[in-house]
């Protein structure tokens, strides 16, 4: 499994409500740094009341027989496509070897009904470990168990989001990560990734929004969204939150109904104008409804920026009838 697993959304991310809900020990490292989005830090003279602080999840050492587990309640459930196993920092404390399970249940510590993902693997201390996933079910827990003891700086549980529409009646944000909204391409993302634009509520700062390099040739810069459904994007809005010296000059939408996510590439001649070419201003929201042309349900949409900056969040409103 190569890198490549991270064009995936972050299941275990905190902002989708995930949470650390049991663990057998967690002496030496909280088990709800595990799931931290920030990346682990080492900080040489710091100690607590149990001995030396790590950034991550870490457990005594086991002097009985058995070993360590703990359970990441998904705050929306999802197919899983791999994970990243990382240690770093964890060098002579790191857990030598782990297996992964998933489970579906509507309780914060089940008991049973648990399947395996990953089978007993070894690891190695301060490197990350990326682990591929071969299922199509829809998993609501995650359970990482490691052998016998020792630390894991970060869980990260990479897949897609597959919403239940039904009961739903109205207009919904098709391009949120809760709904099944997920980039799937982009031009650059050289200073924040693309997965910030559709995550839940306003952008927390600069660096929690999408902004590229700047651009010193020709062109624009863009990125693709899968809808978490087909509908007719009936309201669109572009927030540019904290980007001031780096919002981009003009945005514009096109859109189209395609059988796949392969075939939404950047040079397909299906696009269709949504939104015309549409001036931004810093640090704002931006509404356009009665500005976008009626194109009938899409599945995807390009937001093109011109030529190159920073988007906090993109929303794509469409209606749906579950």
């Amino acid at each position: 499994m190569s890198h490549e697993v991270r064009k995936w959304v972050q299941l275990e991310h905190p902002r989708l409500g995930s949470r650390v809900t049991f663990a057998t020990d967690d002496f030496f490292g909280a088990k709800e740094r595990l799931i931290d989005p920030a990346e682990p830090v080492f900080i040489e003279d710091k100690y607590d009341d149990h001995g030396k602080w790590m950034d991550g999840w870490e457990s005594r050492r086991k002097r009985e027989p058995g070993h360590d587990w703990c359970i990441v309640r998904l705050g929306v459930p999802g197919i899983i496509h791999g994970f990243d196993v990382d240690t770093s920092h964890f060098t002579g404390n790191y857990a030598p070897k782990i297996s992964i399970e998933g489970c579906v249940s509507d309780t914060d510590e089940p008991d049973d009904g648990w399947i395996e993902l990953v089978p007993k693997t070894p690891t190695s201390g301060n490197a990350h470990h990326y682990l591929d996933v071969r299922s199509d079910m829809i998993f609501t827990h995650v359970r990482l168990h490691i052998y016998p003891d020792g630390g894991v700086a970060r869980l990260r549980v990479f897949g897609e989001v597959r919403a239940d529409f039904t009961g739903i009646d109205g207009y919904v944000d098709l391009a949120a990560v809760e709904h099944g909204g997920r980039p799937i391409a982009c031009s650059d993302e050289h200073y924040g990734s693309v997965h910030n634009l559709t995550a839940p509520g306003r952008g927390l700062n600069m660096g929690d929004g999408w902004e590229t390099a700047r651009r010193r040739g020709p062109g624009n810069d863009w990125v693709i969204i899968a809808l978490g459904r087909p509908a007719t994007i009936e309201r669109a809005e572009i927030d540019t939150a904290h980007f001031k010296g780096n919002y981009p000059d003009r945005v514009s939408l096109e859109a189209a109904l395609f059988e796949s996510d392969e075939d939404a590439s950047n040079d397909s001649p299906k696009w269709q104008t949504l939104l015309p070419e549409a001036r931004l201003k810093m640090d704002q929201q931006h509404y356009f409804d009665d500005v976008l042309n009626d194109i009938g349900d899409v599945s995807h949409v390009r937001m093109s920026i011109y030529p190159d900056g920073g988007v906090s969040r993109i929303r794509l409103f469409g209606q749906v009838h579950g």
